[in-house]
């Protein structure tokens, strides 16, 4: 068996150690053992960026009734918010034949914003009231609204601009907000407008957080109302 050439030859230089048929093995070899070690420390970095990042942002985290598995995170001002929505919304979850959610809009979004917020919905298997498709012609519409608030485990508040101008008008959308204010089972979804100028029109809603579309698209918000309500 070859023995090892440094008492002779030396491995003062690559070369010298590399023609040596012991020590010269690991250094044809030696990249790969040393591969391990560079993906560790890219690991490290990328790890240590990661909680750079999180310090810097919101802390995301799952919420308690986030299926095992889900990739839904949320900042600690919607767990806030939504906690109390969940606890109510389970309690009403014994009362059988109740859709999932009631969803609250302006009549000029009801084939834009919301129509999109609604089939999205739809989409994760949440039942919803929505005035487009549960309103029948000719029946009295704010009639129909007390019985899509009575039969409904949840309230979401699609406010846009059009909205804020039909609060301010105090129209149909009032009297449901007052509904829903009442008891805590309320979410206000802000979408092309901001919660300051819902303050403005209304202290009462706008002193609630809720969901934006700003910080996050329609998809991910209804994906976090589904969540909400799935059991």
């Amino acid at each position: 068996m070859a023995g090892c050439t440094a008492p002779v030859y030396g491995h003062r230089t690559a070369s010298g150690r590399a023609n040596c048929p012991v020590c010269g093995t690991s250094v044809r070899y030696g990249s790969y053992n040393s591969y391990p070690s560079y993906l560790s420390s890219s690991s490290s970095s990328s790890s240590s960026f990661t909680s750079r990042s999180s310090a810097v942002g919101h802390t995301r985290t799952k919420a308690r009734w986030s299926p095992a598995g889900s990739t839904i995170l949320y900042t600690p001002e919607e767990i806030r918010t939504l906690t109390p929505v969940r606890d109510n919304y389970e309690i009403r979850s014994r009362i059988s034949d109740l859709r999932d959610v009631f969803l609250c809009h302006a009549w000029n979004d009801r084939k834009g914003a919301a129509k999109e917020l609604h089939d999205l919905l739809e989409l994760h298997g949440v039942t919803i009231w929505f005035s487009e498709k549960d309103v029948r012609l000719g029946s009295s519409l704010l009639r129909e609204i007390d019985k899509g608030l009575a039969n409904s485990r949840v309230g979401i508040v699609l406010v846009t601009p059009s909205f804020l101008q039909r609060v301010k008008g105090e129209g149909i959308a009032d009297k449901e907000l007052s509904a829903l204010l009442a008891r805590d089972l309320l979410v206000p979804i802000v979408h092309n407008t901001t919660f300051e100028d819902l303050r403005e029109v209304s202290p009462l809603l706008g002193s609630r957080s809720g969901l934006s579309t700003t910080e996050a698209s329609m998809v991910d918000v209804a994906a976090k109302i589904a969540e909400l309500v799935a059991l």
